[in-house]
């Protein structure tokens, strides 16, 4: 055991020295899957403990981010199919660890990351709802320019139709027509009403659990990023994996599109 230890950290120092004078992203976002998977794997008896063990897990990898430079972070908690087609004792319990991590980890007096939300958070239990927006006022001063999005009741499609409803309604209250705004529509037209307005897109996305797919997350922002998936569940999702998607990452070369 402390062999493997030592093992550990020797390789963790060869990869934080090999990245020294790489090129990282600027910002990554995080599908944080296979939270009930693990717990099954690790023998508990309900499933839904594994998100107490990511959602605690968040806190380990924003400090990573935060050693290698990298101040911007969407973390995707919770989607608007999750919401819908889970269990409702299940959802409770997510909630409520939700509300715990946000208060007692994130929003903090002197907090590390000025918190954004992104998701509708009408769906959401009222005490969720309120803990996330008390989140969003309590670190808006963070002076530390980092900057962490939590996608909670998100849904990459909702964003973009509220993104479009938005723009309708502000072309009619500025008494603009339908036909001007066909004429005139562009990308920074609908990237500046969406949820992450103001963010800049995620260079690097990083997806757990082994799974190969986006599930509806960030599908506007992320047209140009670079994918990364690593078979741990998330849970398990150590330093030297989140060291090596860095590595992956800094050994393309970003084509956007091209």
């Amino acid at each position: 055991m402390i062999f493997d230890d030592l093992a550990y950290r020797l390789y963790a120092r060869r990869l934080r020295r090999g990245l020294k004078d790489a090129t990282l992203p600027r910002h990554v976002g995080l599908i944080m899957d296979g939270n009930r998977r693990w717990a099954r794997q690790m023998g508990m008896a309900n499933p839904s403990l594994g998100h107490k063990y990511g959602a605690d897990h968040v806190e380990d990898v924003l400090s990573w981010c935060e050693t290698a430079g990298i101040r911007h972070v969407t973390v995707f908690v919770c989607s608007t199919e999750n919401l819908s087609q889970r269990e409702d004792a299940e959802i409770a319990f997510l909630m409520q660890v939700i509300e715990q991590v946000v208060e007692d980890k994130l929003a903090t007096p002197q907090p590390r990351w000025q918190i954004h939300v992104a998701g509708l958070l009408d769906v959401l239990p009222d005490s969720t709802a309120r803990a996330l927006k008390n989140a969003v006022e309590v670190t808006r001063e963070c002076t530390t320019g980092a900057h962490v999005t939590l996608a909670v009741g998100y849904g990459g499609r909702q964003e973009v139709i509220d993104a479009l409803r938005s723009l309708l309604h502000e072309q009619a209250a500025t008494g603009g027509t339908l036909d001007e705004l066909a004429e005139t529509l562009s990308t920074e037209d609908i990237a500046r009403h969406l949820y992450t307005a103001g963010q800049p897109d995620p260079d690097l996305v990083i997806r757990t659990s082994g799974e190969q797919r986006m599930s509806n997350f960030l599908l506007w922002q992320s047209a140009y990023s670079e994918l990364y998936f690593c078979e741990a569940y998330w849970p398990a999702f150590r330093e030297i994996d989140f060291l090596r998607a860095l590595r992956s990452y800094a050994a393309r070369e970003r084509r956007h599109g091209a």
